[in-house]
């Protein structure tokens, strides 16, 4: 699937968890997930099929972060903007790409990214 193919759709997920090496214990044994570190602060997991991450933060049951990627990021922003999503966190550079934060209008945080 290209990109363009995955323009607006989940691409990722993230956990806060207070130990990255007692969730990388969990996930491995119990579902045989597969791991790559990124530094002492973040994890990418892979499952088989989904990618996503573990970053050092206070855990947030039930709160995953749901990840969209976007072709481009300004007209995403505009268009969540425009439908009254709130920007919470603008965009950042990060490696791999940029994304940003928004919160639809129930409060939910998800995040947008992209590859430029």
């Amino acid at each position: 699937m290209s990109r363009t193919d995955q323009h607006h759709r989940i691409d990722y997920i993230e956990f806060a968890v207070a130990s990255i090496e007692a969730a990388k214990r969990f996930y491995g044994r119990a579902f045989n997930w597969t791991f790559q570190d990124y530094g002492p602060d973040y994890c990418e997991f892979r499952d088989g099929r989904l990618t996503g991450g573990f970053y050092h933060g206070t855990p947030q049951p039930g709160g995953a972060l749901v990840v969209l990627y976007s072709n481009d990021l300004d007209v995403t922003r505009a268009g969540i903007e425009a439908a009254g999503g709130r920007i919470v966190r603008p965009i950042f550079d990060f490696p791999g790409g940029r994304r940003f934060h928004f919160v639809d209008n129930d409060g939910y945080e998800l995040a947008v990214w992209s590859e430029v």
